[in-house]
């Protein structure tokens, strides 16, 4: 490692595969300083601006709001807020055209500006190293900073890093044509852009870092070199003017020779890699305490009468930025977002400026011709030599073409950085990096789709799963119990209840109907069954019981009446019903009693008459 240090310090590069040297027309657009636009009539301002999800809608329509008030908040990984670039009304919240090539719409506020510019309340830092590391990361996530120099990716989470970083790389070469943007930045910012390398150096402890400028910028980087003298961890690296050196992976083999594995990520091998604009954004966020609403941005092209760089609020539609910059179209007009080799071309020119526009560029047609038909592949390998990943491009789009993803992904199709190098120099103007494009959407599609099926599935399994335990429970419910010996206490009770039975004095007959009351009751057990009804032969014996002794008290009263029919007079038959009667009622009172069975019987006939 110190070997390779001292290499970097002594000014050694390492060169990688590929590359190519279009003109660069960057002098059009450098022969004046950074201008500031006008306020525009509305500000269209999208939701999304990065990589990650939106941001939680905060504002409401027809809210009066501040600069630099916050518009959304954050409510997941990787999302960062957007903030009000002006002071205002908000007119609308409602689907715009995004800043895309397929202009698809886009939740965004529309804001009204009142020409004040009224900042709300800032909190400057001006001594950062006081601060920790969570402080420091919170204040550039809450100011909304993202990558201004790619794809948008947030800051936080690079500045956040839990791998042990290096070397810390400041992208400043901008290799494309036609873009200024970074080059003006350094040039009158040089003290701010070192200012918030500083402080990632603070939250990153690297052992090096290396700011890479290519040599067509000689006054960048003189004042880079300027601004950094004080501090001797920072190296000013001059590399070669080659497209695409701006490139992530293309500028870590230049400056350190290390390799980004396929699939991987620079932090993977001790690397992190920032944009100029990010880092002089990160310097306002901190020192100023000003969220990211504004950036440097170029318009170029021969139909621009006043190219140069503007400041440029985000949320500026692109007919102001033209308008202000004496714009001229031609017939068939096209007006390109970013360079001419990765750029693309606006459906419409009222879509808004983003974190992530650097350049707006409106040529003519020599400037920057219609591509012609496509012709067929004459294997001239020219799109492998120029590609700087060392991919097989043709291969590639043959397997596009037939759409063998699996081949594809086999082809390491994701690490094209889609530089547009091989379409550059093809003879037969195939448009392979449209071929790439499309294919990667498709990819991912599959794979969303796939993940989506795998998720139905689970929740199909879990729900069957969830109706099979159901229906058992409910079977189980409704299903009869198995006839189950009797308890202890019942056996008992049965037993005492035959004590008393026999314990009582009976005559032969008395006991052949105890006996075949009990014979009845345990017939109709066996036939019913102990699980279908409630076990009642304690109460069946109680009243064959009661019923003998009141057959026993009626054949006594019989005998007692023909005794004393003998010595009186005979009765009448009007008594002799009534009594009859009432030993009926009195025998079917008892018939139907269930009292316990331990209640005491009747001491003798006469109490119980």
């Amino acid at each position: 490692m110190e070997k390779l240090i001292a290499q970097i310090k002594q000014g050694k590069v390492w060169p990688f595969p590929g590359g190519i040297h279009p003109p660069g027309q960057k002098t059009i657009s450098t022969g004046q300083a950074i201008t500031r636009l006008p306020l525009p009539d509305k500000l269209v301002v999208p939701l999304k601006q990065h990589i990650g999800a939106n941001g939680k809608l905060i504002v409401d329509k027809g809210q009066q709001v501040l600069k630099g008030q916050a518009l959304t908040k954050p409510v997941a990984n990787w999302s960062v807020p957007i903030h009000a670039p002006t002071s205002g009304v908000i007119t609308d919240i409602c689907q715009m055209p995004s800043a895309h090539p397929s202009a698809l719409p886009e939740l965004s506020i529309i804001i009204e500006p009142d020409g004040q510019d009224r900042w709300c309340t800032l909190n400057p830092v001006p001594t950062p190293s006081l601060l920790s590391h969570e402080q420091l990361i919170d204040i550039i996530h809450d100011r909304g900073i993202a990558g201004m120099g790619g794809a948008g990716f947030p800051t936080y989470i690079k500045a956040d890093s839990r791998k042990a970083i290096e070397y810390f790389i400041v992208n400043a070469v901008e290799c494309e044509p036609y873009i200024t943007a970074d080059d003006m930045l350094m040039r009158e910012y040089a003290s701010g852009i070192i200012a918030g390398i500083e402080i990632m150096q603070q939250l990153l402890t690297p052992t090096l870092t290396i700011v890479g400028i290519e040599d067509n910028k000689p006054e960048a980087i003189a004042a880079m070199q300027a601004a950094a003298a004080h501090n001797d961890k920072i190296i000013i690296q001059t590399v070669p003017t080659v497209y695409p050196s701006g490139g992530e992976k293309q500028l870590i083999k230049l400056l350190t020779n290390k390799e980004v594995p396929s699939g991987g990520i620079p932090a993977d091998i001790g690397v992190l890699v920032q944009n100029v604009g990010t880092l002089f954004a990160v310097n306002q966020a901190v020192f100023e305490g000003k969220p990211l609403i504004e950036r440097v941005i170029t318009v170029t092209g021969n139909t621009i009468h006043n190219p140069g760089n503007v400041w440029a609020l985000l949320g500026t539609e692109i007919k102001h930025l033209l308008d202000c910059q004496g714009f001229s179209p031609v017939p068939q007009q096209r007006v390109v977002m970013g360079g001419p080799m990765m750029g693309f071309t606006l459906p419409t020119v009222r879509i808004g400026v983003v974190k992530t526009t650097n350049c707006i560029l409106a040529p003519d047609h020599e400037e920057l011709a219609e591509p012609g038909p496509e012709k067929a592949c004459i294997r001239c390998s020219a799109c492998a030599d120029a590609c700087p990943a060392s991919l097989l491009p043709q291969q590639l789009q043959w397997f596009a073409k037939s759409k063998e993803y699996d081949k594809l992904k086999e082809h390491n199709l994701f690490d094209c950085i889609e530089c547009g190098a091989c379409a550059y120099v093809c003879p037969s103007e195939i448009p392979l990096v449209q071929y790439y494009r499309v294919a990667k959407v498709e990819i991912k599609e599959q794979q969303a789709e796939q993940v989506k099926a795998e998720r139905a599935k689970e929740r199909f399994e879990l729900r069957k799963q969830r109706l099979e335990r159901e229906q058992e429970a409910r079977q189980n419910r409704h299903k009869r119990k198995p006839a189950t010996e009797k308890s202890a206490d019942e056996k008992q009770k049965i037993a005492d209840a035959l004590a008393r039975v026999k314990s009582k004095p009976a005559k032969d007959d008395d006991k052949s109907a105890v006996a075949a009351a009990i014979a009845r009751a345990k017939a109709k057990k066996q036939n019913q069954g102990a699980d279908l009804e409630p076990d009642n032969s304690d109460v069946a014996l109680e009243r064959a019981a009661r019923k003998e002794q009141a057959r026993k008290y009626k054949e006594k009263k019989a005998a007692a009446s023909t005794t004393d029919g003998d010595q009186a007079a005979p009765a009448d038959d009007k008594k002799a019903a009534v009594a009859a009667a009432i030993a009926r009622a009195k025998a079917k009172k008892a018939a139907s009693s269930t009292t316990d069975s331990e209640t005491a019987a009747p001491a003798d006939d006469k109490k119980a008459a």
